[in-house]
């Protein structure tokens, strides 16, 4: 869609919004998170007019989590795609406007075809890190309200490691944590391999 806007302005602002948080410390990005959602005062409250706490919510702990994620990492999938886009053709698009085809169409026909070699590709590099949902955001949102649905494998392998001084077992949870996501990458692989029509770079 980024793709398709005329309005250059628009584009570029839209842009800088989306590319911004990639580029700032995870730190920084819960500081801001804490006070987007304070109780008081934060924006979150402010909009919907609450006065909520949502980090001590256990049940509010994963959309947070998605939603910052989203954010955070939505500036370099647009940096990825819009660098692919920027190698197609123009011809393909004067030969679509002069067919008539409207810009949903042209995204359907033309941009997502040639986005679907990256896309797989993306799909891969994230499958193997799925078991590693990271543990800087959760450690710095992680309060003792949410912990039941905050608690992740990072995060206890930490625990039992540093502060409980397992380190063997620590260790072991550790490596199996990474043995899940070498399957994960394989059988995510083979998929894609199968659905891809190019498979070039698998």
């Amino acid at each position: 869609m980024l793709n398709q806007l005329r309005f250059q302005r628009f584009k570029r602002l839209t842009q800088t919004v989306l590319y911004a948080p990639h580029f700032i410390s995870t730190m920084v990005i819960c500081g801001m998170i804490r006070i987007f959602l304070s109780p008081s005062g934060g924006l979150v409250n402010l909009i919907a007019g609450t006065s909520i706490d949502f980090l001590t919510e256990a049940s509010a702990f994963r959309t947070i989590y998605i939603a910052s994620g989203i954010w955070q990492d939505a500036g370099w999938g647009v940096i990825v795609y819009m660098a692919t886009l920027a190698n197609v053709d123009t011809s393909l698009y004067e030969a679509a406007k002069v067919d008539g085809a409207s810009m949903f169409q042209r995204i359907l026909h033309i941009d997502i075809p040639e986005l679907t070699s990256i896309m797989v590709l993306n799909l891969i590099m994230s499958a193997g890190g799925l078991m590693n949902v990271g543990f800087e955001k959760v450690w710095l949102l992680q309060t003792d309200l949410n912990k039941a649905t905050s608690d992740v494998i990072a995060v206890y392998v930490y625990q039992q490691g540093i502060e409980n001084a397992k380190y063997s077992y620590s260790t072991a949870v550790g490596l199996f944590n990474t043995a899940v996501n070498i399957v994960l990458l394989i059988v995510v692989n083979k998929i894609a391999g199968k659905i891809s029509e190019d498979t070039s770079f698998i």
